[in-house]
């Protein structure tokens, strides 16, 4: 009898273990199931776009960066974009998002910074351009446009940009081949360092061109935080970077005697703000005045190699201004670079068709109705630059480079479907700048040099464009 018991004693324990084994089996796959159906249903107080959140902690990041050889749409916002309409919702590395290329609404939307939105980074871009106080961000952009705005490319800039353009091309003639990319970065970068630093960086032990070369990838990687990842090599680049402005900074503070005329000088003289912050600054001016523009650059030399009607009008435009002249050696006035016509619509459709970045970010500070459905106050809203410049409706056969198009485009369709240097109160400090140096660049190109691709000029959608293999050129004088 007491071995009966005893062994009816230890069946019950052993089912009292199956059984505490099974219920927590059972709340597991309960609570991964409630998790699963949040993550497929998020709260919302109105009627969610349509659109699917992804996997669970992911989302549909590994659809966003599935590469594309083409300039056409991504497929991830292509494939959305004619499932569920102009705006959808979906989930990016955990973040909720709505994604929107309804023009109308855009234009809406980028009118009320600090009503109904607010500007909004990816993880890598707030670790890489820090987030500071409105009232210093505004202060750094009236102080960037006294050095890189409209009266200082009038009154100084236009011959400088034309100098460095000039000796640069000519370099670059002098070598069997030259990645565009690459040297234009180094070209930009150097001339942007002379306006905010003077010549302080030219004697730092590593070439500020050569590190941001490889910084733009990684501003849209997954942040994983791991040697041999993207993100990791980004967040090395702006360590390294940081590190040399940093000494140029600090040398600049320990030597307030020195007077000079650039940027960081009327920083410090000017705003009561951190190192760190002056530091930061000066690296996020350093990117959006260098890699931009070179990519731009090198997407133009390849454009107008495959499209020899555009670089023959082209060409006869800027030979038209030289024709004008009494003194060929005369420098660019800024009345010719106003008469580029051509010029400006050519380098219109390049940005169109290029589409640096994937989109403009922003964040919901309150619930937003828009066409029956309702944005969560929280949510992140991208605006997709890229769906607006390639749409069908507003750009006829919107693949083709055909920069004879902006003719004939309204301006309220280039206001709410063209927005290469973003729009609203947020539009780049330096989109005229920009504009400019692509402008001289052009011109001395096209009557001075011929060029020829030699190897590379694929190109990569991820979901940013990039030249994975370069365009390598080689670049010639012209005899006659």
């Amino acid at each position: 009898m007491e071995t009966f018991y005893s062994s009816f004693k230890e069946l019950a324990a052993k089912m009292d273990l199956s059984m505490i084994g099974l219920s927590s089996v059972a709340l597991l796959a309960i609570y991964i199931t409630h998790y699963i159906y949040k993550w497929r249903n998020p709260k919302c107080n109105g009627v969610l776009p349509p659109g699917s959140m992804g996997f669970p902690l992911i989302g549909e990041i590994l659809q966003l960066v599935l590469p594309s050889s083409s300039i056409d749409l991504p497929p991830f916002l292509k494939e959305r974009l004619k499932r569920y309409g102009p705006i959808f919702r979906t989930n990016v590395a955990g973040w909720p998002v709505i994604v929107t290329a309804d023009p109308e609404f855009n234009y809406f939307l980028l009118r009320q910074d600090g009503k109904l939105v607010d500007p909004w980074s990816t993880a890598t871009f707030t670790q890489v351009f820090d987030k500071a106080k409105k009232s210093s961000t505004n202060n750094i952009r009236s102080l960037t446009l006294k050095h890189f705005g409209l009266e200082p490319l009038k009154e100084k800039l236009l011959p400088k940009m034309e100098d460095v353009v000039r000796e640069t091309l000519r370099r670059w003639s002098d070598q069997e081949s030259v990645e565009v990319k690459g040297a234009a970065i180094e070209m930009t970068i150097n001339f942007a360092a002379k306006l905010i630093f003077s010549g302080d960086l030219e004697n730092a032990q590593l070439k500020i061109g050569e590190l941001y070369k490889d910084l733009v990838e990684g501003l849209i990687s997954f942040p994983i935080n791991f040697p041999g990842t993207t993100h990791y090599k980004c967040l090395q680049i702006h360590k390294k970077v940081r590190g040399i402005l940093k000494d140029v900074v600090e040398k600049r503070l320990a030597a307030p005697e020195r007077t000079q005329e650039d940027l960081l000088a009327h920083i410090i003289q000017e705003m009561n703000i951190g190192k760190d912050f002056v530091i930061q600054s000066m690296f996020g001016l350093l990117f959006v005045t260098s890699e931009p523009i070179a990519t731009t650059m090198a997407f133009a030399f390849k454009l107008l190699a495959e499209h020899p009607a555009v670089l023959e009008e082209l060409t006869a435009e800027h030979e038209a201004i030289l024709k004008e002249r009494n003194n060929l050696d005369t420098p660019l006035a800024w009345n010719e670079y106003k008469s580029m016509t051509f010029t400006l619509q050519v380098i219109n459709e390049v940005l169109r068709l290029q589409n640096t970045a994937p989109g403009l970010f922003r964040r919901a500070l309150k619930d937003i109705p828009v066409n029956g459905y309702t944005i969560p106050k929280g949510w992140v809203i991208m605006i997709a630059t890229v769906a607006l410049h390639l749409n069908s409706n507003q750009f006829e056969d919107p693949l083709a480079f055909n920069p004879w198009r902006w003719k004939n485009i309204q301006p309220s369709v280039a206001a709410k479907c063209f927005m290469p240097f973003g729009s609203g109160m947020k539009q780049c400090a330096g989109a005229e700048y920009s504009r400019v140096f692509l402008a001289i660049f052009l011109h001395v190109l096209v009557t001075k040099y011929r060029w020829t691709m030699v190897k590379g000029g694929k190109i990569i959608r991820a979901p940013i464009i990039r030249f994975p293999d370069g365009f390598h050129f080689k670049i010639s004088e012209k005899t006659n």
